[in-house]
Parts: C-alpha cells; sequence; structure tokens
C-alpha cells in the first residue's frame, strides 16, 4: 500500500544528495555529535563529497566541533541557505543563526517548521552522503527525518554502560518501525587511555555495545576509546580525523567510515576485488 493510502507523509530526497544517513543515540553525553563529525571527515578523506546537517536544534554541536560560525548566506534566486565549509565538509546548524550562548526557547511546531527548512531549503550543490548528526532521543525530530527524506540508514553510537545501552536499543526499535536501515553499532568510550603513561581501563564496562549488537542482530562497527587528546582537539573545533590524521584515534574513525562506506556502495567493492 502507497504510503499516502497510509496516512504516511511522502518521503522527498535532498536535491542533490546521493545518501543520507544519521547517526543517533538513544542518549545524550556518548559522544555522538563527535563520532558524526569525525566519520564525516574521515569519508570525505575517501573522495567522498560530504555533508554534515545538525538536527539538534536546542543543543547544537556541529558549529563548535568544525570550527565554523557565521550566518548562511542565501541564493540569489530561490532563498535557499548556503552551507558553510571548512575541512573540506559542508554544515548546516541552527546554531549558525542563533547565539552559541543562546537557549532556543520554542514550541514543537516551531521547531519542526525549522526543521523542514534545514531539510529541504539548503543548497547542498552535489554530495555522495550527507551525515545528520540527531538529537539525543526517540522524538518527534528523529520521526519527521525518519518519515520524510530517505534515509540510506542509521549508525547508533553507544557507550558500554548498560544505562546507555538500554536507550540504544530503543533507538534501534524505533528506527526499525519506521523501516530505516540500520548500518551498524559504535561503541565509544569503549576504554580509557591514560594520557600519561597509556595504561588502558574499561571505566564504562567492556563490550557492552559489541554484545548489544550481536543480540539484536546488528553490524559492530568498531570502538573509540576514550581519550583526553580526542576531547580537547574536538573543543577546539580541531576534529581528530583532521588534526591527527596519522594517530591511532583516527584509525579508529577510518575504520569505522570504511565499513559504512561498503554498504553505501557495495559495487565499488565487488569492482575493486574483481579488477
Amino acid at each position: 500500500m502507497p504510503r499516502m493510502q497510509r496516512g504516511l507523509p511522502q518521503k522527498i530526497p535532498i536535491r542533490g544528495v546521493k545518501h543520507i544517513i544519521a547517526v543517533a543515540s538513544g542518549k545524550g553525553g556518548v559522544g555522538k555529535s563527535t563520532t558524526a563529525v569525525n566519520l564525516a571527515l574521515a569519508m570525505a578523506g575517501m573522495n567522498k563529497r560530504v555533508g554534515i546537517l545538525d538536527a539538534d536544534i536546542f543543543g547544537p554541536s556541529i558549529p563548535r566541533l568544525m570550527n565554523l560560525s557565521g550566518e548562511p548566506e542565501l541564493t540569489g534566486t530561490e532563498d535557499r541557505l548556503v552551507p558553510l565549509t571548512n575541512f573540506g565538509v559542508k554544515c548546516m546548524s541552527m546554531g549558525f543563526m542563533v547565539g552559541e550562548d543562546a537557549p532556543v526557547v520554542w514550541r514543537g511546531i516551531m521547531v519542526m517548521k525549522a526543521l523542514q527548512q534545514l531539510l529541504h531549503q539548503v543548497e547542498w550543490g552535489e554530495l555522495d552522503v550527507l551525515v545528520i548528526d540527531m538529537p539525543p532521543g526517540t522524538g518527534d525530530t528523529q520521526l519527521t527525518i525518519s518519515q520524510q527524506v530517505p534515509l540510506s540508514g542509521v549508525v547508533i553510537v553507544s557507550t558500554p554502560q548498560d544505562i546507555a545501552l538500554i536507550d540504544a536499543r530503543k533507538g534501534v526499535n524505533m528506527f526499525k518501525k519506521v523501516n530505516v536501515p540500520i548500518l551498524g553499532v559504535v561503541q565509544n568510550m569503549s576504554l580509557h587511555i591514560c594520557p600519561n603513561c597509556q595504561h588502558e581501563s574499561h571505566i564504562f564496562g567492556d563490550g557492552g555495545a559489541e554484545r548489544t549488537a550481536k543480540d539484536m542482530h546488528l553490524d559492530f562497527l568498531g570502538d573509540v576509546a576514550l581519550h583526553a587528546e580526542i576531547c580537547q582537539l574536538s573543543d577546539q573545533g580541531k576534529p581528530v580525523v583532521v588534526s591527527r590524521p596519522d594517530s591511532k584515534h583516527t584509525q579508529y574513525y577510518k575504520d569505522i567510515a570504511r565499513k559504512v562506506v561498503q554498504k553505501l556502495w557495495p559495487d565499488d567493492e565487488k569492482n575493486e576485488k574483481q579488477g
């Protein structure tokens, strides 16, 4: 039965964008935005044309993480927002239109209108993949995006903690209900590496997200350790993938990006093997 006959809105592609993927988590504070940014930058390093859409209206992180500020310009003919660009990646966020310290005190209908504008009134040009950094949870924003644009899949980010994994499961089940493919699970803060002695300790538990992925028959995309360098560089707007390209922390994200790209372009991998 067609979507409109079932009372569902018609999914509208984003002009010029081949693949749209979401990076989501059930709970805040698990490093989802940092993962989204470094995943996007790692894919850009694989010669993909990449954009990032910050869908967190109330707590946008992309301007700080991508070291961008200023209001977007408008195109001359259609009044579409022009993304800001850094590190070769195009970015759009509500944070470009409000001050970093200014709260967004809006009711739900205003949030949905802003989200509609971010989805369909941005001049992305030609992109291979648009990464949507979702807000935490399973609310209106996640539902709106899942129902209104054709998502190629979602990456679920969680820490190994049981309390985070409970919400990660909810996120997985929500996306399954709206028929969005789950690309896999990333275990962030998998272990803590002391910056002084390099001692490793599992302060948030050991392997919880990997076990959850296995239990839910999902692909496990990889671990990312908790390290002061990743946090400090993120706060400075210098994502580790571009500022420390040869570090082992960058390799975490490159490995995850490679797996995501293989899922989005499976024929490319087949052609490489045949060649």
